[in-house]
């Protein structure tokens, strides 16, 4: 199969389709609410992680009920995307979230060292992560979206 004809093939794919467009809703969900909340736009909050509601929740309950609807809640291949949606939903707000509080730390000290004229670094990036109800809402998000949208 040629390269673009393996391309058509996935962005036909309705599983596939119902994932991005979770995603899409989630980022773009971010984005009108950070502009409603601050009253302005960054570009940020589009392509970024963390923030209300989580991409990544969305995109993998989208894609685990799209499967579940495609081949049935009861088939070997959703349980594997039901799985990988509870690894993805668990590391979102848990391992991500506590290493940007970490980095939260770590920035907090290295403005203490910069007032004392120490060291020059780059700050750390300190929003890795979902809060549990960011979790919780984006994988609302995703659900809803395979739903409502045709398979």
């Amino acid at each position: 199969m040629r390269p673009h004809g393996v391309l058509l093939t996935i962005l036909q794919n309705p599983v596939v389709l119902t994932g991005f467009v979770a995603w899409f809703t989630a980022q773009l969900l971010k984005v009108l609410l950070g502009f409603v909340e601050e009253r302005r736009f960054n570009f940020k909050w589009f392509v970024g992680s963390g923030g209300m509601p989580s991409s990544h929740a969305a995109l993998v309950m989208a894609v685990t009920v799209a499967i579940g609807l495609h081949e049935g809640f009861g088939s070997s291949l959703f349980a594997l995307a039901l799985t990988f949606a509870f690894v993805t939903m668990f590391d979102a707000q848990g391992v991500r979230r506590q290493s940007g509080k970490q980095a939260e730390a770590l920035n907090r000290m290295l403005d203490d060292i910069y007032s004392q004229k120490g060291i020059q670094e780059e700050p750390l990036k300190e929003l890795f992560g979902h809060t549990p109800i960011e979790v919780f809402a984006g994988a609302i998000l995703g659900i809803i979206i395979a739903v409502t949208l045709p398979i």
